[in-house]
């Protein structure tokens, strides 16, 4: 199907556009969403007509998205969940908990915004990528952790996923003898 874009779509084409996609994509996600129209005369001079305020509708988004950018870009954000010794979590961190965690800031961010392709299944600090607009973009820190004390000890640099980080042990210097003691005869004499 012919379709003349309205806006911006990543990996499609710019506003003004007549490109062909599938029928299915066309039917139940650019026509329903306003982000294109059937391409046939009738349209086209519809969108000659209407071009300079869809553009200036355009402009001014990309402004708005422009301030929140500058306000987001390279924030971090902690997430507290429950995770394993090797710090694999229990559950994920999916783009819904991205969401209520900027949310929780004060950000309004839909899910649909969020550049996540699988969830996050780790501690650990990541890098998310959120759209705010076709054509901003801004990439946040996403903290991981166990509690809020371990979230600012893993944002200093510290690795929490051995037992060292979690409990203050250190693995390697822990030696048989700690844990039996020598002088303990095993055979059980009574003499």
């Amino acid at each position: 199907m012919q379709v003349i874009l309205l806006e911006r779509v990543p990996k499609l084409g710019q506003m003004g556009e007549t490109v062909k996609v599938r029928d299915g994509f066309a039917r139940n996600y650019l026509l329903p969403l306003g982000k294109a129209l059937r391409s046939n005369e009738a349209n086209k001079k519809r969108f000659e007509s209407e071009r300079a305020t869809l553009e200036a509708r355009n402009l001014e988004r990309k402004g708005e998205a422009a301030k929140v950018a500058e306000v987001l870009d390279g924030k971090s954000f902690i997430v507290v969940r429950a995770a394993g010794e090797t710090g694999q979590l229990y559950g994920s961190v999916a783009a819904r908990d991205i969401v209520e965690a900027l949310a929780a800031e004060g950000f309004n961010i839909g899910r649909n915004q969020v550049d996540l392709n699988t969830p996050i299944k780790e501690i650990g600090l990541h890098k998310v990528v959120i759209h705010l607009h076709a054509e901003v973009e801004v990439s946040v820190e996403l903290n991981v952790a166990r509690s809020a004390e371990e979230a600012s000890r893993q944002s200093q640099g510290e690795s929490l996923t051995s037992a060292d980080a979690i409990y203050g042990v250190d693995e390697d210097a822990l030696r048989p003898e700690d844990f039996f003691d020598p002088e303990a005869d095993g055979a059980g004499d009574d003499e």
